[in-house]
Formats: C-alpha cells, structure tokens, sequence
C-alpha cells in the first residue's frame, strides 16, 4: 500500500460547522502522526445548491484552524464525464438500470408489496422492480425525454461477483454506530438498489466519492459514523470497478445540547460564528476534546 494519504471532502451549500472541523482536525491529526498526506477535496456535484463563496469560506476556516493541503484542489463539479465513464462501464455489464420511477410510486409500489424489505440503513430500502422494462418501453421513455434515476442492481451485483458478494469486507480502525471494528462484513444488499446518477446529473455522491478515492490514491478514509453505512456500498463498487480498498475509520459525532449531532440543515453553529465570539483554535480543539 502507497504512503499514508486521507482526506476531507465537504460539500459547499453552507458554512463549517463543528461537526466538520472536528473531521477535519481527526483526518489532519492522522495524517501528520503517520508523516502522511491531507487532500481537501471539493464535492460539489450539487450545482443548484454549491456556491463558491461557501468553497472560498471553507478554506478560510480550515486555514484558520490550521490546517494545509496539497493544491490544485479536486472539485468534482470539473470532472463529470470521469464519473460517467464509471457510470457507462457499469451499464455495459448490466450492473444498472433505468428507474423512471418518482418517488410517489416507489412509495405507493411498497406499500402494495407484502414482503418488502422495510426502512434500512439510509431509509426506505427500494429492491428494484418486479420485472425489469422491456427495451421497447425504455427507449419510448427516454424518447419523450423522461427523467430517470440510474440505479445499481444488487441482484446483478450479486450473479457478477458470485462467492465474492457474499464475503466482501473492509477493515474499520475506528468504530460503527453499533460498535463494528475490525474486520466488518460488507452488505450492501441492506441499501437496496441505490441511484448512482441521474439523467440531469450524470453521478452521485457514492460513484464520485469511491472513484475519487481510488483516483486520489487514498489509503485512509477518515470520516464520521453517520457515513458508515455508505461504506458497504462504497466497499461494492470497489469490488466492481477493481478500485483499491483503503482501511476505513469512523469516529464519533459531536452532539449539540440537544443531544442532536451537528448538520447544516439545522443551521448548527458554525466556525465562523465562533470564530466571531472570539473562540480560538485551541479552545476549539478543547471543545472537542481533541
């Protein structure tokens, strides 16, 4: 295995919270123990919601935290037509399929179905369609321009890989929300047939994030436990795409007075804003007991 190389890749559609710099700090820790690299990387697949001032605002908090990082930064915005290389290798072994469903009929198809799988992991798990769509009926759909969802086929998945699907695992130095360290068993099967792009947005978080891994060389992906169960399907398109396997490490989240962990979404307190009340790296690293 290469040198030592993790990273923090965020997402600009807000400012740094507290959640991010104690990420950021734990993978920038770990990289200076083992006299490794840090890359920032910027994922910013979400062009209606990224902005560049909330890029130009998480340098300015990582710099001020103390933070370095090798340049150019990758921002995945530049890079599409990679991932929908990925995405198109995927197609041509039959490992995805179109889904012209919307969510309304995903949800009123599960409710019809008497053994379906059920909530998992990242929500509603969809199994993927009784019977796939005839050749005839994909092509009058995407003539008239429907949007579609490309999603992975675990059941394809699963009939490639063979043996392998059913032993797939990765290494966990830290800790998953239900303790798992070690050696984990990858099951991916527990997401069901996750979206790898879109017909407007050629990938996802998960393609993009994996094929950046690989591309970037990174040994150790350092993040927090409420990606832990990406990691299963990240582990599978590893698998698939013959992508080095890094050694995973998941640390704990910070929670909030509420008990609830720090989110944008939330509007949780951000690094700028306690950097405005006079906090100072090193009170900030106190904080969060690091």
């Amino acid at each position: 295995m290469s040198a030592f190389t993790t990273r923090f890749a965020p997402s600009p559609t807000g400012l740094l919270h507290l959640g991010h710099a104690f990420s950021a700090l734990t993978a920038w820790d770990a990289a200076r123990e083992a006299g490794g690299r840090f890359i920032l990387r910027i994922e910013d697949i979400d062009t209606a919601r990224c902005r560049p001032e909330y890029e130009d605002a998480i340098s300015e908090d990582l710099a001020w935290l103390g933070l370095e990082w090798e340049r150019p930064v990758r921002r995945q915005s530049a890079h599409f037509p990679e991932y929908a290389a990925a995405l198109e290798s995927l197609a041509d072994r039959g490992l995805v399929y179109r889904c012209f469903k919307t969510r309304k009929e995903i949800a009123d198809e599960i409710a019809r179905a008497p053994h379906h799988p059920g909530e998992g992991p990242e929500g509603v798990i969809y199994p993927g369609p009784l019977e796939p769509m005839s050749p005839d009926e994909e092509a009058e759909r995407i003539e008239k321009g429907e949007a579609f969802a490309w999603r992975l086929s675990i059941a394809a998945c699963r009939e490639a890989l063979g043996e392998r699907f059913e032993t797939l695992t990765f290494t966990e130095q830290g800790e998953g929300p239900d303790g798992e360290t070690g050696t984990v068993r990858a099951r991916p099967e527990t997401l069901g047939d996750v979206i790898l792009g879109r017909k407007d947005v050629g990938t996802s978080y998960h393609l993009a994030c994996a094929h950046d891994d690989a591309l970037q060389g990174v040994t150790h992906v350092i993040r927090g436990q409420d990606l832990f169960f990406a990691t299963h399907l990240h582990r599978l398109l590893q698998e698939l795409m013959g992508w080095p396997v890094p050694v995973f490490r998941h640390h704990r989240l910070l929670l909030d007075d509420r008990g609830k962990r720090f989110a944008k979404r939330d509007r949780s307190v951000t690094i700028r804003a306690l950097r405005e009340a006079g906090e100072t790296p090193e009170s900030l690293r106190a904080r969060m007991e690091l």
